[in-house]
C-alpha cells in the first residue's frame, strides 16, 4: 500500500483546536455499518427481552455494544492500513476451495440477514398502511434498489448521507416512546448488574449478543473506509490523508456510530420494560407494535412503525452492498450491486408469498447468522495482529489479548445459542 502526503491543512502537526473540525468531515463509514445493529431482528429481540424480563438484561446490550466498538474499529483499521478489504485479503490468501467455501457461507449469512430485514420492512408497511406482506416486501425491495443506485465511488458521500438520514429516523421512531413512558432509573441501575432469571433468559441473552456482531457489517466496514477515503493508484489504494489520521478519525466514527446504535437498542428494551412488562404476544414485531399502540397511543405506534420501516430500508440496502463486496473480494467477480439486489430479494419474497410466519423466519435467520460470526471475526483479528499486513499499526499485546477474549466469548456464546435453539431448552 502506498499513500500520498497529507493534504494541506491536514498535517498531523495542525494545532489541536482544528483537529475536531477536520475529523468531523471524515466521519460516515461507521454510521453505514452501524445500521446492521438496528435491523428488525434486533428490534424483535430487544422488545422481547424488555417485555419478558424488564430491565434484567440491560447489561447484555452494554457489553454487546462495547464488543461491537472493538470489532468494527478493527475492520476499519484493516481496510485503512492494508488498503484492501477483509474479503479481498481472504480472496488473496485462501486456497481456491476454501475461498469458494468462505464465499458460500458468507452469502448464506447475508441472505439470512436480508430475509429478516425485508420481512421487517414489509411488516412496517402492513402496520402503517395495511399493505399485504408480500406486496410490502416488493415495495421494500424496489426502494432499497433505488437507494443502491446512488452507491458507488463517485456518490459514496450521497449514499452515506441517505443511510445516516434513515438512521436518524430509526432513532426517532424507536426512542419516541420513552418520552411517554420514562424508564425507572433504579430499574436501569439494577439491570446493569449481570444476572439471569432462568434458562429462557439465558437463551434470549444469547440471541441478543449472538446477533449483535453482524458478519456482513464486519466485511463491509473494511470496504467502506477504502471507498470513502481512498483512490485507486498504480500501486493500489492511495489516500489523500495519512493513514494515521484516518485511524484517529475512524475511532471517533466508530464510537459515535455505535453509541447511537447502542442507545437505540437499549432504548427499545427500556421502552418494552417500562410500557409492555407482563403483556402477552410481544415476542413478535407486530405484537409489540399493537401493545405499544394500546399502551402509549396511536401516534406513538405510528412513529414506531415509521422507525421500523426506516430500519428495514436502510439495513436491507446496506446488506446488499455488503454482499456485493463479499463477492468481489472472494470470487474476484464484480457485478452491479443493483443487479445483485434483484437476486437477493428472492428468498425473502418467497417466504412472504408462501405465508411463512414472520417471527419464525426471523428466528431461523438469527440462527443461520450465528454460524458466520466466528468465520468473520477470527480472520479479522488474525490479520490485524499480523505485522506483515499491518506494519507499524499491528495490534499491541494488550489489543491482541482483548481481541482473543472477545473472539472466545462470541464463539462460546454462539455455540450456546445453537445448543439452546436446537435442543429446545427454555423455549
Amino acid at each position: 500500500m502506498s499513500s500520498r502526503p497529507a493534504a494541506a491543512g491536514l498535517n498531523p502537526t495542525t494545532p489541536s483546536l482544528a483537529v475536531p473540525q477536520r475529523l468531523w468531515r471524515l466521519l460516515g463509514p461507521a454510521f453505514v455499518a452501524a445500521v446492521a445493529y438496528v435491523d428488525p431482528g434486533n428490534v424483535a429481540a430487544n422488545i422481547t427481552a424488555g417485555a419478558r424480563y424488564g430491565y434484567l438484561l440491560v447489561w447484555v446490550l452494554v457489553v454487546a455494544n462495547l464488543i461491537a466498538v472493538v470489532v468494527q474499529y478493527q475492520s476499519a483499521k484493516l481496510g485503512i492500513v492494508a488498503g484492501k478489504s477483509l474479503p479481498e485479503l481472504l480472496g488473496e490468501r485462501l486456497p481456491t476451495a476454501q475461498r469458494i467455501s468462505m464465499w458460500a457461507q458468507a452469502e448464506i449469512v447475508a441472505a439470512a440477514t436480508d430475509i429478516a430485514e425485508l420481512i421487517g420492512g414489509a411488516i412496517a408497511l402492513n402496520l402503517l398502511f395495511g399493505i399485504p406482506l408480500f406486496l410490502g416486501g416488493v415495495i421494500v425491495a424496489v426502494v432499497s434498489l433505488l437507494l443502491l443506485l446512488i452507491q458507488n465511488y463517485r456518490y459514496q458521500r450521497a449514499f452515506e448521507s441517505t443511510i445516516i438520514g434513515l438512521l436518524v429516523l430509526i432513532t426517532a421512531g424507536f426512542m419516541a416512546g420513552l418520552f411517554f413512558s420514562p424508564p425507572s432509573p433504579s430499574g436501569i441501575a439494577h439491570g446493569l448488574i449481570p444476572g439471569f432469571a432462568g434458562t429462557d433468559s439465558v437463551l434470549i441473552a444469547a440471541s441478543m449478543l449472538g446477533a449483535t456482531v453482524m458478519p456482513h457489517a464486519i466485511y463491509l466496514h473494511s470496504s467502506l473506509v477504502i471507498h470513502r477515503h481512498g483512490t485507486t493508484g498504480s500501486s493500489g489504494t492511495e489516500y489523500r490523508i495519512s493513514p494515521k489520521r484516518l485511524l484517529r478519525a475512524s475511532r471517533w466514527d466508530v464510537v459515535w456510530a455505535l453509541l447511537l446504535a447502542g442507545a437505540v437498542n437499549i432504548g427499545l428494551l427500556l421502552l418494552a420494560a417500562s410500557a409492555l412488562g407482563g403483556q402477552d404476544n410481544t415476542d413478535t414485531i407486530d405484537g409489540a407494535h399493537a401493545a405499544i399502540e394500546s399502551t402509549l397511543g396511536h401516534s406513538v405506534g405510528i412513529i414506531f412503525a415509521i422507525g421500523l420501516l426506516a430500519s428495514g430500508l436502510a439495513s436491507t440496502s446496506v446488506g446488499a452492498y455488503a454482499g456485493s463486496e463479499i463477492m468481489k473480494g472472494l470470487l474476484h467477480i464484480r457485478i452491479p450491486v443493483s443487479a445483485r439486489r434483484l437476486i437477493t430479494v428472492i428468498p425473502g419474497l418467497a417466504l412472504l408469498w408462501w405465508g411463512v410466519e414472520p417471527t419464525w423466519a426471523l428466528v431461523i435467520s438469527q440462527v443461520v447468522l450465528s454460524f458466520g460470526i466466528p468465520l468473520a471475526i477470527l480472520p479479522l483479528f488474525r490479520y490485524t495482529a499480523n505485522p506483515t499486513i499491518m506494519g507499524e499499526f499491528v495490534d499491541s499485546p494488550f489489543k491482541k489479548l482483548t481481541t482473543l477474549v472477545i473472539a472466545l466469548f462470541i464463539v462460546g456464546l454462539n455455540a450456546l445459542l445453537l445448543v439452546l435453539t436446537f435442543t429446545g431448552v427454555g423455549v
